[in-house]
């Protein structure tokens, strides 16, 4: 049983910056990926960024250029660094890591709370 804490969102300008974190409350043997999804109002969630086991990443074409996702391997700790915010990334971000907690067991889906991020001036 894992569970995934997130911290970081609120309110910023245009322009501006946000990092969230999302840390779980217990070590996961082995991770599949790390991720970050995000919920606009009115729309479906999506996919925004995306780390493997191995350290390679992916983004959504929206973002690209402005977030960074990054990991913590020891803390089992997803990070997202957001730069040059607008008011269309305004969401509810929530992470996701898919994982098991060891030999033997099956690989399972991991989800945060949610976090809100507002961009507007």
């Amino acid at each position: 049983q894992v569970q995934l804490v997130e911290s970081g969102g609120g309110l910023v300008q245009p322009g501006g910056s946000l990092r969230l974190s999302c840390a779980a409350s217990r070590s996961i043997f082995s991770i599949n990926s790390m991720d970050w999804y995000r919920q606009a109002p009115g729309k479906q969630r999506e996919l925004v960024a995306t780390i493997t086991s191995g350290g390679g990443t992916n983004y959504a074409d929206s973002v690209k250029g402005r977030f960074t996702i990054s990991r913590d391997p020891a803390r089992n700790t997803v990070f997202l660094q957001m730069n040059t915010l607008n008011p269309e990334d305004t969401a509810v971000y929530y992470c996701h890591i898919r994982g098991r907690l060891g030999v033997g067991y099956s690989y399972d889906d991991y989800w945060g709370q949610g976090t809100q991020v507002t961009v507007s001036s």
